[in-house]
């Protein structure tokens, strides 16, 4: 009897022991190992190999199954906690690391189910079928955790060059409010002047969002009561008409930075604590935006989707002082289009034959295109371009611990209504920001971030991009009857007002200019080079009109 056990064995064992086991069987065998390794790691081992391998291999499946449950869980009741476990510099590193340990042991035991497989046991043509089904299920197992661990280790990186390790904030009045500047240097300017000055005001439990633009040449702005500039300008930014807000940036970092000890950019911040003097809010916190990575960032998304109003020109180089430029490089036809980095930047930066009013709504625009069209697919198929092209911001003074509850935020005001608000036309007179009513500015901001409370559902009438304002309560006019962003046609377009002379409506002049010839990016050079300057005026009359894609 002692001869035919080893028989009886293959017979009634053919998993532990293949030696006696018909071809097909060793062929099943072996991708029933390969499938078991690759859905329950241990499992293999368990019915075919070392059981002691097995049982801790087998525990170590279960216990990150149950965390994987355990998180979905919080995710489905708390989703910025979840978002904070891939944010957090701590605790992010404790994740790669646990993903590397975990793609390195789950490679160790598929080269374990190779060997309990016995390639030379299968027939000659099932050996490579096999060897490359072991290698796809380590490249789509091991090979997807080791993956997981370097996107979040690339976003461990843009976070820690991007954000500060600061304490985190508090809400004011239910609401976070971040300042976001476009940081605008150059061979020929002193220092980084913000070209582009907005609120974003985020309600703290729905992500309900206000944006609130400050153009940069508001002049006598407010320092907040906190502020050390208090003491330098106690009656507000009023050294003449070379005290635009914009120029707190560079003065500040010029001569005032012993005011500001301890703090990275006593420039950013002074410009902060101006915005809140003006706007009568708690700016809490910051972030600084290179022109060259905002370009960057447009391209890692594979560019962003508008419907332009009205044809933009791409300025030639600056020949004076005075605003006065060559010949354009290029024009933004009107019509949707997919703008890259280089052209979204010239489209939200572009202020020739138009009004600083209509840069503003264009910005505006294009902030709305970036939040609308980058979704889970572009962020997860262009990750580390982006991750990369974000590092291109310069500098920002919010903590990388609170980031995954913004992120929450954002995702929760996506889907909701933004309410805009510009501290110039359209929603006030084109002098105001020269001669600005702060008490105007108060009021109308209070109610702005009034109807940005609460959820789409819950609040009264909410006004989406694009719908009409109501004049300041002080009784300031509106240049027009549109918000920016919107043309309403028959009326005067942005940065127009009464006394100033009306242009033709909005886009009129798009296709067949007011001369009846029809405008070409070669009939406006042709314009530009003769000097037809009023011309050019009315055809541009719509450039300020952008509905994001």
């Amino acid at each position: 009897m002692a001869l035919h056990a080893p028989q009886r064995s293959y017979q009634t064992d053919p998993i532990r022991h293949p030696e006696g086991a018909p071809p097909t069987v060793r062929t099943k065998r072996a991708f029933t190992l390969l499938v078991l390794t690759l859905l329950v790691p241990g499992a293999a081992q368990l019915i075919a190999g070392n059981r002691r391998l097995a049982r801790r291999a087998l525990a170590v499946t279960v216990t990150v199954w149950v965390l994987a449950l355990l998180l979905l869980v919080v995710g489905l009741i708390n989703r910025g906690a979840i978002l904070t476990v891939f944010t957090h510099p701590v605790i992010s590193l404790v994740l790669i690391v646990a993903l590397v340990v975990l793609a390195l042991a789950w490679a160790l035991l598929f080269l374990n189910t190779l060997r309990l497989i016995r390639v030379p046991l299968l027939a000659p043509g099932m050996r490579p079928l096999v060897v490359l089904a072991l290698v796809l299920a380590m490249v789509l197992s091991s090979g997807g955790l080791g993956y997981a661990a370097y996107l979040i280790g690339v976003s461990r990186g843009a976070i820690g060059t991007i954000f500060a390790g600061g304490p985190a904030i508090q809400p004011v009045d239910g609401r976070y409010n971040f300042m976001v500047m476009g940081g605008d240097a150059g061979a020929d300017r002193v220092g980084r002047r913000p070209d582009s000055l907005s609120i974003i005001s985020v309600d703290a439990k729905t992500g309900r969002t206000a944006l609130i633009s400050i153009p940069r040449n508001l002049q006598n702005a407010q320092f907040s009561a906190d502020s050390p500039m208090r003491k330098v300008y106690p009656d507000g930014y009023n050294c003449g008409n070379d005290c635009l807000i914009n120029a707190i940036n560079t003065e500040v970092n010029q001569k005032y930075t012993n005011l500001y000890p301890g703090v990275d950019d006593p420039g950013a911040q002074a410009t902060l604590e101006a915005a809140s003097g003006t706007l009568g809010i708690k700016v809490q916190a910051y972030v600084v935006v290179d022109m060259a990575g905002f370009q960057q960032l447009i391209d890692a998304m594979g560019g962003i989707r508008v419907k332009a109003g009205g044809w933009v020109p791409m300025s030639g180089a600056a020949l004076d002082d005075n605003g006065d430029h060559a010949q354009p490089v290029g024009w933004i036809a009107p019509g949707e289009q997919t703008l890259d980095g280089f052209h979204a930047l010239w489209y939200g930066r572009s202020r020739e034959f138009a009004s600083d009013y209509d840069r503003i709504a264009r910005q505006q625009c294009i902030q709305q295109a970036m939040i609308n069209q980058l979704n889970p697919a572009t962020l997860l198929s262009k990750f580390q371009d982006i991750a990369n092209a974000g590092t291109k911001v310069v500098e920002s003074n919010i903590s990388s611990s609170q980031l995954g509850s913004f992120v929450d935020l954002a995702l929760k005001g996506k889907s909701q209504p933004t309410t805009r608000l510009v501290i110039g036309p359209p929603d006030f007179d084109a002098s105001f920001p020269t001669y600005p009513d702060f008490d105007a500015i108060h009021a109308k901001v209070k109610s702005v971030l009034a109807e940005a409370t609460g959820s789409a559902s819950d609040s009264p009438s909410p006004k989406a991009l694009g719908s009409t304002t109501t004049a300041a309560s002080s009784g300031v006019g509106l240049a027009g009857a549109g918000r920016a962003g919107l043309a309403v046609p028959g009326t005067l377009p942005v940065g127009a007002t009464a006394g100033v002379g009306q242009r033709a409506p909005l886009g009129q002049y798009n296709d067949i200019g007011p001369d009846g010839v029809k405008v070409t990016a070669d009939r406006l050079d042709y314009l530009f080079r003769t000097g037809q300057n009023d011309i050019l005026n009315e055809i541009m009359a719509g450039n300020g009109e952008c509905t994001p894609g």
